[in-house]
């Protein structure tokens, strides 16, 4: 069955909605032969040299004649900090059934799920022109219900409708998470890059920033193709707003779509390969489509840290 928006609507609480994201898209690598990576949520992990034999699996060992460490609740291997732009552009939507924030907040429910069920710490900082409270990167299951509980306030908060227009400053709030998280980290951030056209360098200094205090980093770039890349809006006469300053455009899409294709090609272009330079992880996110490629990114980036 297709894991729809429309299906995953009807689930409560967010921590079940996060399990079935994960279980479909487990359950789809399993039976995929284009992905060629297998996915073992299990409480082991592989042995490495050095550590004491007595922990060793014999009987895993019998089924795949492979070494795996029993692995134990209080064992921690990766601690990582989700960064949630909460600024008003996020919640565009126009043709998809969710909105950048909302499938931001799920996209990073699954992920959590994730990391709890590897025995990783996952911690939560909301951020629009400065950081919010910052929720610590933990593994245990109460921690893991906290943080999702965190998450259904911020969708809450914008389903109330608040007319205040929050605007972003996602430099800003790089510098300050890179100044606060002391130990070695992945850090994945969830934006639209809304405010960064004309402030690239300023954004990519501040993710230099936190890979110079060691961190690895994930940029999920959400937007909704179809309309903010392709602006394949119907041939007639719209006004645009700028839903963070609440300016207005009045516009013919069919009149500029060419030369804005082309800019926003360019953009996306050069600021990927900035990002590659800087061994940062770059990955563009259509809230239109599954879950799926933006998971497999984080499973592989995980892997390799591993």
């Amino acid at each position: 069955m297709l894991l729809t928006p429309e299906l995953l609507n009807r689930l409560t609480p967010l921590d079940i909605k996060a399990r079935q994201i994960v279980e479909g898209f487990i359950s789809g690598l399993h039976k995929s032969p284009y992905y060629g990576f297998s996915v073992e949520f299990a409480e082991h992990r592989p042995y490495n040299h050095g550590d004491e034999l007595k922990h060793l699996d014999w009987k895993v060992y019998g089924k795949t004649e492979r070494f795996y460490v029993k692995q134990y609740e209080e064992e921690t291997n990766l601690r990582c900090y989700m960064l949630l732009d909460v600024s008003s552009s996020m919640q565009f939507r126009y043709f998809a059934e969710w909105s950048k924030l909302r499938y931001a907040v799920h996209l990073g429910a699954a992920i959590a799920y994730m990391l709890h069920r590897q025995r990783d710490g996952c911690g939560l900082v909301p951020f629009d022109r400065e950081i919010g409270e910052i929720l610590p990167a933990k593994s245990s299951y109460s921690h893991l219900l906290h943080l999702y509980k965190k998450m259904d306030h911020i969708l809450d908060d914008y389903d109330a409708d608040v007319p205040e227009k929050r605007q972003t400053a996602s430099a800003d709030a790089i510098h300050q998470l890179a100044e606060r998280i002391n130990r070695r980290s992945l850090v994945i951030i969830f934006t639209d890059l809304f405010e960064n056209v004309q402030k690239q360098e300023e954004l990519i200094s501040a993710l230099k920033h936190l890979r110079h205090k060691k961190h690895e980093v994930i940029l999920f770039h959400l937007l909704e193709k179809r309309s903010e890349r392709e602006l394949d809006f119907p041939d007639n006469r719209f006004v645009f707003q700028d839903l963070e300053t609440g300016g207005e455009m009045d516009v013919i899409p069919r009149q500029i779509r060419r030369e804005y294709q082309k800019k926003m090609a360019k953009y996306s272009k050069d600021f990927r390969i900035t990002c590659n330079e800087a061994h940062i992880m770059y990955e563009e996110v259509d809230t239109q489509e599954p879950f799926d490629y933006a998971l497999l990114a984080f499973l592989n980036k995980r892997r390799r840290l591993m």
